[in-house]
């Protein structure tokens, strides 16, 4: 027998399969991710100039970057952007906890899963996703820049996709910064030694992330490029 599916990401992707039941038509599907898309566009259409964090969910707040994740958000919210995040716990919380203490907007974009918990409570506008693509956009049409702490697949995809938009000219003057010299080293090691060095990019495509430590760099980085978000 077909098992249900375990989320509706898993309902639209696995609907060919027949290990997992069907619980939708084609016509519904296309429903609900548009009724997903104007949620988040309605609720999020005033937010103005913002810059996305991503990072780890499973960082306790006694952690070294979850103090820094908190100094950093705020330094970016007194600066009068606001701060996206993915709404759960960990760095998410602290930088959407920082953007509290600056007293500048705080939003979570959480995501339906099976196996975490639902939005931290530094949110002043918290929204739940189904579908990861449909969120995602949301991260980027919204931001001027992503601030990247430490994290595990889920940061590092966001972190890729934006790259990958970036190269491709889908988004502009949109700066990536990754926090935390010691994590990114060998990450950035790799995609010169390798990807550059075997030609899958270009020596300019290196120059698309900046990798520091210092929250007035970050803050300084996300505000060359706020003009971005800064319509009315």
């Amino acid at each position: 027998m077909p098992r249900e599916p375990r989320t509706l990401d898993e309902e639209i992707i696995a609907a060919e399969e027949a290990a997992v039941r069907s619980t939708l038509t084609d016509e519904d599907r296309i429903e609900r991710i548009s009724e997903e898309l104007r949620m988040g566009f309605e609720a999020l259409a005033q937010v103005g100039a913002a810059a996305s964090f991503f990072g780890s969910a499973r960082t306790q707040p006694d952690d070294p970057d979850y103090r820094l994740a908190r100094e950093t958000a705020r330094m970016v919210g007194e600066s009068g952007l606001t701060v996206i995040t993915g709404g759960g716990p960990g760095l998410m919380e602290a930088a959407n906890r920082g953007a509290k203490d600056a007293g500048a907007m705080s939003v979570g974009l959480n995501i339906e899963l099976p196996f975490e918990e639902g939005a931290n409570p530094y949110c002043d506008i918290a929204l739940e996703f189904h579908y990861f693509f449909t969120r995602k956009i949301m991260f980027v049409r919204y931001a001027s820049g992503f601030v990247v702490f430490p994290g595990g697949f889920g940061t590092m995809d966001e972190l890729w996709e934006a790259l990958t938009l970036i190269q491709t000219g889908k988004i502009v003057e949109f700066p990536v910064v990754l926090v935390g010299t010691d994590y990114w080293r060998g990450m950035i090691k790799w995609v010169g030694d390798r990807m550059l060095g075997e030609g899958n990019i270009g020596a300019d495509d290196l120059e698309l992330l900046t990798i520091t430590d210092d929250p007035e760099e970050v803050r300084d980085l996300l505000m060359s490029a706020a003009h971005r978000q800064a319509r009315a």
